[in-house]
């Protein structure tokens, strides 16, 4: 279960601080052949399509320009939470369900994480705002953190 746990607990991290980054990572994985989709509702098998996996990955870069934008709500915000623990359970079950464990528990899992990991990012920019560091510097830094974090699961994957 440890292997399926810190692949789930990668790709939610990198959620609570991208919305978009767990269905990103979930979509290259697929496409390269290391997740596996069989038997899921064509919605997920269309996960693996490299054509979606493209359009995800340019969602996430796209995402990390619009983080900077000062209108941009709070990622503690309901709608913004939920978006991202739904992302993140999105990436526990799948994770876990691969593995054969618990679909439902990975999905918790991957939930509670993301919401953790947006809890910490909000606080941590706040931190950071008031200790003069400029906003658009941190922002970078949570951007490498959820490369950093996805190249990781990546990594876990390839062998």
């Amino acid at each position: 279960m440890s292997g399926a746990l810190a692949d789930a607990a990668l790709l939610a991290a990198a959620t609570g601080l991208r919305s978009s980054a767990a269905p990103a990572f979930l979509s290259r994985a697929a496409s390269c052949g290391r997740l596996s989709l069989p038997g899921r509702p064509l919605l997920l098998r269309r996960l693996g399509d490299p054509r979606v996996a493209a359009l995800l990955a340019a969602a996430l870069a796209g995402e990390m320009v619009a983080d900077k934008l000062p209108f941009v709500p709070d990622r503690t915000s309901p709608p913004a939470l939920a978006g991202r623990m739904l992302s993140g359970a999105l990436a526990g079950l799948l994770v876990f369900r691969e593995a054969g464990l618990g679909a439902a528990s990975g999905a918790l899992a991957g939930a509670a994480v993301a919401a953790a990991s947006a809890h910490a990012g909000y606080r941590l920019r706040g931190y950071a705002a008031g200790r003069g560091l400029p906003d658009l510097q941190v922002a970078l830094a949570e951007d490498a953190a959820v490369l950093a974090c996805g190249a990781a699961f990546l990594r876990r994957r390839a062998g």
